[in-house]
């Protein structure tokens, strides 16, 4: 049989778990049109909880009522790919690509010269905006809207402001849904996406064990599997609801299951368990830490001494630091998705197996 987990980037899981009905908003404001709230969402969250899964749900959604997507991600040179697809788009809405013009002829030696049409952007118009402007006359006579939905990356980058002067286009029906961590503060604050203030902001966390438990049992109960109810709610606890680890735990239990003949007994599951905090701990957790300043790890080396949520007053005397100082790292750490607030003055990890990958 094949197995139905996906723990890799973006890829569709078979259950959004503890999901349900997030998105109604966004697909309430594609039947609307122009000026719904839920047309203009940001999806934050910390690594591995699930941003870029919803927002190809979201994508998804989108084209089953008639939108026509681009998803690109927001990077240097983004915004001419942008208006790539544009083009794109308007040939397949439109008469197709431009015809060459026949430009001379000749008979005795069969020749024949053609050339493109000039270019079809106005001068200082860049084809992104020309683009839009077309898509829009092509779009209201088809009746299909378009909508953009940009991956946006962990770094600020030069290439948003014109993107969003694409977005400010009035009269066409458009939308924009984004996923990010640490950039969406930055960008929220940038005096040329203001209008991103009045986004809908969904913010991911993790599901109910409960709810992993019932998804677990039911894939695996469709498929033949025999596995005991305490095995399940083993393998449901040890995901923590975080939605990559419930991916990684369903994935090797699968392939337990595939090896020892569709059943699953005490040994398959820990082992299934353990395959799946060593790859957390590869993917996540070291790929979290990778670009962290000294100071940001001592911070986190601080909060690792307690079993549970820190205050900044044991913060900063572990580290002998100020508790402006203590602020200040407490800040860019949550923006980074590594800790998240437990709290009134409290901070606990945000991403499961830190605390463990920083005592070892």
């Amino acid at each position: 049989m094949q197995n139905p987990f996906k723990p890799t980037a973006g890829a569709t899981p078979p259950d959004l778990v503890g999901r349900a009905g997030l998105l109604d908003e966004f697909e309430y404001g594609l039947r609307q049109g122009s000026g719904a709230p839920g047309l203009l969402t940001i999806i934050t969250g910390a690594r591995g909880i699930g941003k870029t899964v919803m927002l190809s749900a979201a994508e998804e959604i989108a084209r089953n009522h008639g939108w026509a997507v681009i998803s690109r991600t927001a990077n240097p040179g983004f915004l001419a790919k942008i208006g790539d697809d544009m083009l794109r788009l308007l040939d397949e809405l439109g008469d197709g690509p431009p015809a060459r013009k026949i430009t001379a002829f000749s008979a005795a030696g069969f020749g024949l010269t053609t050339q493109l049409p000039g270019s079809a952007f106005p001068t200082g118009v860049g084809p992104e905006r020309s683009c839009w402007a077309c898509c829009k006359q092509k779009v209201q006579a088809w009746s299909s809207p378009l909508t953009r939905s940009t991956r946006s990356t962990a770094r600020k980058s030069p290439s948003w402001p014109p993107t969003c002067s694409i977005s400010s286009v009035k009269g066409c029906p458009s939308a924009l849904s984004s996923r990010g961590s640490s950039a969406v503060s930055d960008l929220l604050n940038e005096g040329v996406a203001t209008f991103l203030r009045r986004a809908d902001r969904i913010n991911l966390h993790e599901a109910a064990i409960t709810e992993v438990t019932a998804s677990y049992r039911e894939l695996f109960s469709r498929s033949g599997i025999d596995v005991s109810h305490a095995h399940i709610t083993e393998a449901a606890e040890a995901t923590e609801g975080y939605p990559f680890l419930i991916q990684l735990v369903g994935y090797y239990l699968w392939m337990e299951a595939d090896k020892a003949g569709w059943t699953l007994n005490e040994e398959n599951v820990q082992m299934a368990i353990a395959a799946s905090q060593r790859r957390n701990t590869l993917v996540v957790v070291e790929s979290a830490l990778s670009d962290i300043s000294e100071k940001d790890r001592a911070f986190l080396d601080a909060m690792a001494e307690q079993d549970g949520a820190s205050t900044a007053a044991q913060i900063g005397q572990a580290i002998g630091s100020k508790p402006n100082v203590v602020s200040k790292y407490r800040n860019r750490l949550i923006a980074a998705g590594l800790i998240e607030s437990a709290g009134y003055g409290k901070v606990d990890f945000a991403i499961p197996g830190l605390r463990q990958y920083l005592r070892s």
